[in-house]
Formats: C-alpha cells, structure tokens, sequence
C-alpha cells in the first residue's frame, strides 16, 4: 500500500470495484488506508482472505514479488490473474509463472506513472490520468489475459497501452526511467550545490532534479536489476557530454547550435 499501490487501490475505489483488498506488512498503513475509505479489507500477508480476488496486482520491490507470490499460492483462486507494477522485468514473468498451478496466470504490466516521494500519503488515483502503460506478454500469456490488462490500463485513466517484450522493455526502460533518475541524483549531489543555490533555481534546474526525490531501497534494487542496460546508456549519454566538451573547448558556437537544433526537433516530436 504504497505509492504505486496506493495509487491502484484509489483508481479502483473510482472505477467502483465490488472489492479492494489491501496487503501492507505495516499494520499503521493498513489502518490508514482503511479509515480512508482505500480499502474494504487489509491483510498482513498472504492469508484465506486472498480467496476473494480475482485478480492480484504487485506493487512492490522485484524480489518482493516472488516472496509474495510463492506464499500467496496455496490461498488464490484456481483461475487468478497476477500482474505486477515493477519497473524492471528480467525474468520475473517467467519465476512467477513457474510458481503457480492450475489455470492461475501472471501478465507482467508497468504503468509510466509515479510522483516525487513514496508511500501511502503521495498516493493518488489521478497518477493514471493520461499515462502510458506497458504491457509485457510472455510466451506463455493468453490472449484473454493480455486483453485484460491492456483493457484495465484504460479503464483506470492510463493513455497510450503499448506492448513489448521483457528483454525491450528492460532496455528501453534503462534509457527513459533509470538514466534520467540517475542524472537527476547526481545533479543534485554535484559539488556546484551549496546553501545559496536555491535562490538561482528557475524551471530547468527544478524539472531537471523533480525526481531525485526518490525511493532509495526501491531505486537501487531496480537500478542494480538492469544494470548492464544502465551502464551502456551511462556510457552513450558520456558520449554526448563529451561533445560539449568538444564544442566548448574550441569556442565552436555552429556544432553547440547543431547539437540543440537537433535535440529541439526530436523534443517536439516526443509531445
């Protein structure tokens, strides 16, 4: 019941779900979500009351998921459907489906949705509005279950629902999540920052460091889960400030106009 499953529990509270089901090790964030209306039942783990869902969203660390998965199993449905938020994929489509049995089934999903901070507080139903939403069939996924969550991104307000494959999304991801909270984190931490720098921040430097406000047990299980796609985006993106060095070193004002043209262009065609 943090951010992200905060989020979907209040998306569903707005789509008028018969039933939402809250599992939290911490006692406190259960009683909150349930004073809040978040949440018509909480566990503490897996337990009977899981008999009551028909499906089963993950919304917590990779490794977390198999833990929860695996314990989870003797008290689902028989024909359950399991998905996931975690930002990195691997192999965990495949580790979880391993661990189930009759026609229970785990689609792998990734909303492109979040705000600064963390747990059940920052959690809200609007995250979704207008977002982007992954869905990462496996081989072995049927096409009712890809259907479905592609059906249930809709639903909840997500935007655009694109498919791709495990080792494209991970790849991808490293390039367009991973790397931009990289530089935001390293920005802040840069040896420029002092107690007068707050009163020299304009939009750039604000948009630039938004998410350096993050998670750092989530974000370094996810960073170190993808690290080999991450280090070579680290590398490309080492490329490209050593052509402003270049640039810059020789006072060469048509290749620093070039290397903006050329990213304007590819700006405006993103939005």
């Amino acid at each position: 019941m943090g951010l992200i499953g905060g989020s979907y529990a209040k998306a569903l509270r707005r789509l008028g779900v018969k039933k939402i089901i809250g599992v939290d090790t911490d006692g406190k964030v259960l009683r909150q979500a349930q004073e809040q209306a978040v949440i018509d039942e909480a566990l503490c783990g897996a337990g009977p009351g899981l008999q009551a869902a028909d499906v089963v969203i993950c919304s917590v660390y990779p490794a977390s998921t198999l833990d929860f998965v695996k314990s989870a199993v003797p008290f689902l449905k028989s024909d359950v459907l399991i998905t996931d938020a975690t930002g990195i994929k691997g192999s965990l489509p495949e580790d979880v489906q391993r661990l189930l049995t009759g026609r229970m089934e785990f689609i792998a999903g990734h909303p492109m949705a979040g705000r600064q901070g963390s747990g059940l507080g920052m959690s809200q139903a609007e995250i979704f509005d207008g977002a982007n939403y992954i869905v990462v069939p496996a081989a072995f996924n049927s096409s009712g279950a890809i259907e479905w969550l592609s059906s249930f991104a809709g639903a909840i307000g997500c935007g655009q629902v694109v498919q791709v494959d495990a080792v494209e999304h991970d790849r991808i991801i490293a390039y367009t999540s991973n790397l931009p909270h990289a530089l935001a984190v390293a920005l802040i931490n840069s040896a420029s920052y002092n107690e007068n720098t707050k009163y020299f921040i304009a939009g750039s430097f604000r948009d630039g460091t938004r998410v350096a406000d993050i998670n750092p047990y989530l974000w370094s299980d996810l960073f170190l889960a993808n690290r080999e796609n991450v280090l070579q985006e680290l590398a490309a993106f080492s490329q490209q400030l050593e052509r402003w060095r270049e640039a810059l070193t020789v006072a060469d004002a048509q290749a620093l106009q070039e290397m903006m043209r050329e990213a304007a262009v590819k700006r405006k065609d993103l939005y």
